[in-house]
């Protein structure tokens, strides 16, 4: 049986292995169709502190790790932009030999 997985941000990577990471996805009313924004937030496991807040991540179901903990993050897909600015910024700043 296949894994679901999920694309969605990295909003919180304040405990230790764990990142909260929010999944936003469109669902229909059912009864008066309008797309309607959902957005949940699952913990997944990070096993080595890798993914900052702010990443964009791919999230793949697993055996349950922890009481709330069902998710495991897969591979990084953006970095925040932010951090890219930084590094392309430093990388122009370093003397050239």
């Amino acid at each position: 049986m296949a894994h679901r997985t999920f694309e969605g941000v990295v909003v919180s990577d304040a405990m230790q292995k764990t990142r909260v990471v929010e999944i936003t996805r469109f669902k229909k009313h059912p009864r008066y169709h309008k797309l309607l924004k959902v957005s949940e937030r699952l913990k997944a496991h990070d096993e080595k502190n890798e993914f900052r807040s702010g990443d964009k991540v791919i999230i793949e179901e697993t055996r349950p790790l922890s009481r709330q903990k069902r998710w495991n993050i897969v591979k990084l897909v953006a970095r925040k932009i932010e951090e890219v600015a930084d590094s392309i910024s430093l990388a122009e700043q370093a003397p050239k030999s």
